[in-house]
């Protein structure tokens, strides 16, 4: 009785023509997808697997591309000086860049939330993205340019320094051979002959242009005149020099100008006893002195080399300068991402928490940190893959003479190709290198996407 029943519920087969018509209707919906699909296969193979396929084997070849070397480009790379600092400063790249990025984005992404006007905010740190890498490297090339009156930062620098340290006013100073002075070793200048107290001493400097004179120098002839005291040691420095040639080398003329703001010291047994500053009229007294002999120097920070700067784009900072510029343009990026994960964030925990007492600290430390963990994982696994193709910023803000200390492994790869060394096998060999190390961090992200989807 139940066989009966249950044969007698169950459907007619399908009939041969119904099954003909589904199967074409899967067949056509099949078409049409790959008629859609195909050209976004075909520029994928074209652009993406093509060149990775031809990389692969171009790397078993030599320069030329006619022999076939298997291994060779690879050992060879892994031989290079050259090859091997690109490896490091990558290393370097992928350690700093992302982990301050992210860093910087979280604290922003949290700051934000706390200021006013925060989408004007929000919009002027990520304005940068909108720069071209070309542009951003000449900007920041500019900025850390040598030179204070081309270089902002070293302008800055300079500021700063003489803010709190007096620059010289006469670096390019110096004595006359023969005239009474000698140069130490340490770059001051000392009388050959002793004075004693009572004494007058004339000091004739060379190498100050007039047009570099301060504007209150005033001349020197009238400080030569009177008498020292018994306990005094006077004298004066001036420019040995008169426009329009004439005058006396050694003695001051009437129109010879004293330089002000020197320092001078007396000097006996090897220590200073006195020291003074040179007047406007370039005159200058040591008062109370014993008895005795003494040399009248000149110490070297007179003639000190002005202060130029920091050397930003020197072999020591260049690889810290660049990363710096990559901050510039990427942290508005990280901040946005992180920000939009923080909105998300259920708000009843963090209510909860400061109901219970904890502070800001704490509820950043222990809720908001733990809760964006995945994000702050996307954002950083997304930032080493950036930072292992960063190619622009290096090439572009590097100076030729350093090129080779700041150097990672997209712009070896470029330069041994294309950039000189015209070894295109080679170059083949450090973009596998390259793809191999991009693959795992690729890998890793889109698992975490799989993941967060299901």
């Amino acid at each position: 009785m139940t066989a009966t029943l249950v044969k007698e519920a169950s459907p007619p087969p399908a009939a041969p023509a119904d099954r003909e018509r589904r199967r074409r209707a899967r067949r056509r919906a099949r078409v049409i997808a790959v008629a859609f699909v195909f050209p976004a296969l075909l520029l994928l193979g074209a652009l993406v697997v093509y060149p990775v396929l031809f990389s692969v084997g171009r790397s078993f070849f030599d320069a030329s591309g006619d022999r076939f070397v298997g291994g060779d480009n690879y050992t060879e790379m892994f031989r290079d000086p050259a090859t091997l600092k690109a490896v490091r400063n990558t290393a370097i790249w992928v350690v700093i860049a992302p982990t301050l990025l992210t860093g910087l984005g979280l604290v922003l992404a949290v700051l934000v939330e706390k200021v006013r006007w925060a989408t004007a905010f929000k919009l002027l740190l990520f304005m940068p993205m909108a720069v071209s890498f070309l542009a951003a490297g000449i900007i920041f090339r500019l900025a850390y340019d040598e030179d204070p009156e081309k270089g902002v930062l070293n302008a800055a620098a300079v500021s700063v320094h003489d803010a709190f340290k007096d620059a010289s006013s006469y670096p390019n100073a110096r004595a006359r051979d023969g005239q009474g002075l000698t140069k130490a070793a340490d770059g001051s200048y000392g009388t050959t002959v002793a004075a004693s107290p009572g004494d007058t001493v004339g000091l004739g400097l060379v190498g100050v242009r007039a047009e570099d004179l301060p504007g209150d120098a005033r001349p020197a002839y009238p400080a030569t005149t009177g008498k020292a005291s018994a306990d005094e040691l006077r004298g004066v420095v001036y420019l040995d020099f008169t426009r329009g040639g004439g005058g006396e080398q050694g003695k001051v003329d009437r129109s010879e100008s004293g330089l002000p703001a020197m320092k001078v010291e007396a000097v006996r047994d090897g220590k200073a006893v006195a020291s003074a500053t040179t007047a406007a009229d370039g005159s200058f007294r040591f008062q109370g002195l014993d008895p005795g002999s003494y040399t009248v120097r000149l110490p070297a920070s007179n003639f000190a080399a002005p202060y130029e700067g920091i050397s930003w784009l020197g072999p020591a900072l260049v690889t810290p300068a660049i990363i710096g510029a990559y901050l510039w343009i990427w942290t508005g990026f990280a901040m946005v991402l992180i920000g939009a994960g923080l909105a998300a964030l259920p708000r009843d925990a963090l209510e909860a928490a400061r109901m219970d007492g904890a502070n800001e600290w704490q509820i950043f430390r222990r809720i908001t940190v733990p809760l964006l963990a995945p994000v702050l994982t996307v954002v950083f696994v997304t930032l080493v893959i950036n930072v292992m193709k960063v190619f622009d910023l290096v090439y572009i803000i590097a100076p030729g003479p350093v090129q080779e200390d700041a150097t990672v492994l997209a712009t070896q790869m470029w330069l041994v190709s294309f950039g000189g060394g015209n070894n295109q096998g080679l170059g083949s060999a450090l973009g596998v290198l390259l793809l191999l190390l991009v693959i795992p961090a690729m890998v890793f992200n889109v698992r975490r996407f799989r993941g967060s989807q299901r």
